[in-house]
């Protein structure tokens, strides 16, 4: 494991962190501790409760809401396709209001 000091690894943060998603230990020293950096896999319904407290279920119902809408919208010819040159010509013109 590659130990580090807090100072040593603040300077050179991403280096350690893409080695760490390498799979690569990589450990910073806090006090009498040693923090390990380790990639974890991160699903977006334990991320809704872990950070919104919103349950699977209240997640299942806004996704068939959002569908829901997102037909709605289609049925009515309210969703358009742009190119990427047209959303540049919007973004620019956007830009200079």
């Amino acid at each position: 494991m590659k130990t580090l000091t807090i100072t040593d690894a603040k300077k050179n943060l991403g280096q350690w962190l893409l080695a760490a998603a390498r799979g690569e230990d990589v450990g910073i020293i806090s006090g009498s501790d040693i923090i390990a950096l380790r990639k974890v896999e991160v699903e977006s319904t334990d991320y809704a409760y872990r950070e919104y407290g919103v349950t699977s279920e209240e997640l299942k119902a806004f996704d068939k809401a959002a569908e829901n809408r997102y037909q709605e919208q289609k049925r009515r010819g309210k969703l358009v396709t742009k190119t990427p040159d047209q959303l540049r010509k919007m973004i620019e013109e956007t830009n200079r209001h």
